[in-house]
């Protein structure tokens, strides 16, 4: 079972420029690519694959204009995959899963430096404190022993994020995947907006985004885009030798918001790996939550920010891997299942149901806190797909 590593890496100053210049050309063929197959598709009506575009490129393009040899002057390896990357773009807006593929923006995407095995006997070598990647050569780990020296790394890649170097690499393990209970004993999970979930064991996670240490950042990010957006002003209204001092302010801004984002996006995907942890360590037979319409939700524009800071797709992602490594059965309850207005003592449908309505109460007598009573829910639910 292929399992993935990731952790942050202090390359020298050879490596980032090789790093850096590898990102741009990879950013760039993948625009190149886009644009291509878009005017040929203009002209001609026909789609061009990865394949047939890498062909043209190194044999037609190239060797016809000399201005742009540079792309050829770093991994090819990296080349191939962000061109396959922007196919696989084209195919899930053809699928219907994705909308069109859109042209990465200079510090706005996220375009990696690709490596692998160039031949089934080559090894990519890999020591406690630093790994040893093609074209870069050794790069030390910030991070020492986190990565297994006695797995064969298949793949990796190498990004940049906010003045920071990561390396991720991919490895075959052998994983056991038996059930840790033998009994039929599940939880079910509850996701929302006022507390991140509630579980059929009455434990509430709370929601990440309402802590003092998450608000803190929010009010100092608006701050700082307050900041960078006086410098753009500024840059427009002076056209003098002062210019190139104000673009240089600039950068130096843009990388203090980047950082501030990534505080705040670290801060939540922490949150969600110990709530997942603490999920599974509970040993359940089974786990089962809801599918969320995610992209719906986001239409609402009084909650999607409350519902974009929560992160329920990363969640949900974290959790199946999780349950599969621990051979946990996830079942996912389909997004129509009334679990919510359902009463778990007669069964009852409350149609009526509020949003604002946080305690449900039943005509049977039954009464219950909102989120608790859909947990319980779908720990009953006899309805579902196994994920």
């Amino acid at each position: 079972m292929p399992k993935s590593y990731k952790t942050e890496i202090n390359p020298t100053y050879e490596q980032q420029q090789k790093i850096n210049r590898t990102i741009g050309v990879c950013r760039y063929v993948y625009n190149f690519y886009l644009g291509y197959n878009k005017e040929v598709y203009e002209t001609e009506e026909r789609f061009v694959t990865g394949m047939d575009f890498s062909k043209w490129l190194n044999n037609e393009f190239l060797p016809n204009n000399p201005d742009y040899a540079w792309i050829k002057e770093v991994s090819s390896k990296s080349v191939k995959k962000s061109i396959m990357n922007a196919e696989r773009a084209f195919k899930n807006f053809f699928d219907g899963r994705s909308g069109f593929p859109k042209f990465k923006k200079k510090h706005k995407s996220n375009t990696k430096m690709y490596f692998v095995k160039t031949d089934a006997k080559a090894i990519i070598a890999c020591e406690r404190h630093r790994i040893k990647i093609p074209t870069l050569g050794w790069v030390r780990l910030k991070e020492k022993g986190y990565f297994p020296t006695k797995r064969i790394i298949k793949s990796g890649a190498v990004s940049y994020r906010a003045g920071r170097y990561y390396v991720s690499i991919l490895v075959e393990e052998e994983v056991a995947n038996q059930p840790l209970s033998t009994e039929e004993t599940g939880i079910g999970i509850d996701l929302g907006l006022n507390e991140f979930a509630v579980s059929s064991n009455a434990e509430i996670y709370k929601n990440i985004n309402k802590s003092k240490k998450v608000k803190e950042l929010e009010k100092k990010l608006r701050r700082e885009q307050r900041k960078l957006s006086r410098k753009y002003e500024s840059l427009k209204q002076r056209k003098n030798e002062k210019g190139e001092a104000t673009r240089q302010n600039i950068q130096k801004q843009i990388l203090t918001v980047q950082k501030t984002h990534q505080k705040l996006d670290n801060l939540r995907s922490d949150y969600i790996n110990k709530t997942v942890n603490d999920l599974v360590k509970t040993k359940p037979s089974y786990i089962t939550i809801e599918d969320l319409n995610i992209s719906g939700m986001m239409k609402n524009k009084h909650l999607s920010k409350a519902i974009a800071g929560q992160k329920f797709f990363e969640f949900r992602t974290k959790l199946e891997n999780k349950c599969r490594e621990k051979g946990i059965e996830l079942r996912v309850a389909d997004r129509f299942y009334p679990s919510s207005k359902l009463c778990h003592a007669c069964g009852a449908v409350k149609k009526d149901l509020k949003l604002s309505d946080r305690v449900y109460i039943c005509a049977c007598g039954y009464k219950a806190d909102r989120d608790y009573n859909a947990s319980l829910n779908l720990r009953d639910a006899k309805v579902y797909n196994v994920a």
